[in-house]
């Protein structure tokens, strides 16, 4: 379970939210919505340790995530506004590298078998700054299909796709759901999302609790 506890962050001046806290559970997506400026962003680098909160605490399995440190990592997935793509690599040198970095390296048949259910069979041996923007993205996806990490947290994953890969998305976040992890992300499109028990945090209203389905609760902040 991650578990956020009176979370406060700045942005410059500008204090983004604060006093916020909500905990994730195994078997849970939460959607986090906002308008432009109102710190999803900042809310999910927190998350992943790449920006200390001004105050609160953060805490994967009962400890703090600073505390956890590389045990943290090992247990995390983040997918950012950046592909995290290598130019003038390959695909399959590009995953090879991204599941070292992982901490769970994968061989060359599993980073073949992932570019191939991402739509880029055939693609796997070309330099990706050949490939469009959408391809490139799917190379970049291609890390959730080889991650055994419990916890994913994307930053607009939806972005760049087509039909076909916003509907793989959406199986690769249920699937990772269906077998007790936990996702969390941001996203702009209008994609349904009904991976198992949905949360859904929108920054920048005032906190109310609300209660709607027995698998799905939303928090306003």
């Amino acid at each position: 379970m991650l578990d956020v506890s009176d979370l406060a962050c700045r942005r410059g001046e500008r204090l983004l939210f604060s006093g916020l806290s909500f905990q994730v559970p195994a078997e849970t997506l939460l959607h986090v919505r906002g308008r432009n400026g109102s710190g999803k962003t900042t809310l999910l680098r927190a998350l992943c340790g790449l920006l200390r909160a001004d105050a609160g605490s953060i805490r994967w399995r009962g400890e703090t995530i600073r505390d956890l440190a590389e045990d943290y990592n090992r247990d995390l997935l983040y997918f950012g506004h950046l592909n995290g793509i290598k130019a003038d690599l390959t695909g399959l040198e590009n995953l090879r590298i991204a599941s070292t970095l992982d901490q769970d390296p994968a061989d060359a048949d599993a980073i073949f078998a992932a570019l191939s259910r991402i739509g880029l069979e055939g693609f796997e041996d070309l330099p990706t700054r050949m490939l469009s923007q959408g391809q490139k993205k799917r190379v970049a996806l291609a890390r959730l299909i080889l991650s055994k990490a419990p916890l994913w947290i994307l930053d607009e994953p939806f972005t760049a796709l087509d039909v076909d890969a916003v509907d793989l998305l959406q199986q690769l976040i249920a699937e990772q759901v269906a077998r007790g992890g936990s996702v969390i992300l941001t996203t702009h499109q209008e994609v349904p999302l009904t991976s198992g028990a949905i949360q859904r945090l929108t920054l920048g209203e005032a906190s109310d609790p609300v209660s709607s389905e027995s698998t799905e609760s939303e928090t306003r902040h």
